[in-house]
């Protein structure tokens, strides 16, 4: 599709792009905004996700002749100088690579961990709301093949713009769902037959005992408070073996280190 000059800031076919705050874009429309040429290679790979449009700043579509060829065709393409793009975006958008996405009707939990291999590896996030954390661990989801992510109503949105950007795209392909609170993602895992450890530093197994067998569920829960001793009484807690003068490493991290024991081959 040949690419559409836009000039104005104001144009009505770019407002989704207006004022591209983290804050602004949470539950816009429907909507998400993926950014960068790695992250848009994901979104138009993967097909998870539909997308409305593309906004690129003219002097960078050098160079991404096959990241566009890859787009749906019918999808629009506009190009701004940096003076546009600055303007629409709201603040001084150096990558000047962005897309709209459009969100899919909610994931029906039951239903997706149902449809999973016998051998699937799932991480179950509890009351994880940092947007770096959030996204490092679908990044590390996508790299060590989970299968799945749920995660609880208290967790950050990883359709949030920074979740997808430190993801690297991975949150636009891994399978996920969100779930009301902890209590109905256990139950949800347990009626459809996993195996669910709870990722903690005190009073568990040695995660390097643990046999990568079946259907398995990692829970993960925010730095500091860790996941509810009510939920971890219901499940085989799990430690990282380390230093006995340190308390515990940061949660993506440990989900790295998890998923790449817990890995399937």
């Amino acid at each position: 599709m040949t690419p559409i000059k836009i000039t104005d800031p104001d144009d009505p076919r770019i407002s989704a792009y207006r004022d591209v705050r983290e804050r602004d874009l949470v539950g816009r429309q429907g909507r998400f905004v993926a950014e960068g040429k790695v992250v848009l290679n994901v979104l138009f790979g993967a097909r998870r996700f539909e997308t409305e449009s593309v906004l690129i700043l003219d002097k960078r579509l050098a160079g991404m002749e096959e990241t566009l060829a890859a787009k749906p065709a019918d999808t629009p393409l506009y190009v701004a100088d940096q003076a546009t793009m600055d303007a629409i975006a709201g603040f001084h958008i150096h990558r000047g690579i962005l897309a709209i996405g459009a969100k899919r009707a909610p994931e029906d939990a039951g239903a997706m961990l149902a449809a999973l291999p016998r051998d699937a590896l799932v991480v179950a996030l509890v009351g994880i709301a940092n947007h770096d954390n959030v996204g490092a661990i679908f990044r590390n989801a996508a790299a060590l093949g989970a299968d799945a992510v749920l995660l609880d109503a208290a967790s950050c949105d990883p359709l949030y713009r920074k979740a997808i950007r430190v993801s690297v795209g991975a949150a636009l392909k891994v399978p996920y769902a969100v779930l009301s609170d902890a209590a109905a993602m256990f139950d949800a895992l347990d009626a459809t037959g996993f195996e669910q450890l709870a990722m903690t530093p005190r009073n568990a197994e040695d995660l390097a005992n643990i046999a990568s067998v079946g259907r398995q569920a990692i829970y993960l829960g925010a730095e500091g408070p860790g996941l509810p001793e009510d939920l971890m009484a219901r499940m085989r807690r799990v430690r990282i073996d380390m230093e006995t003068d340190f308390d515990s490493l940061n949660v993506a991290a440990s989900s790295a280190i998890a998923l790449h024991r817990l890995r399937r081959n």
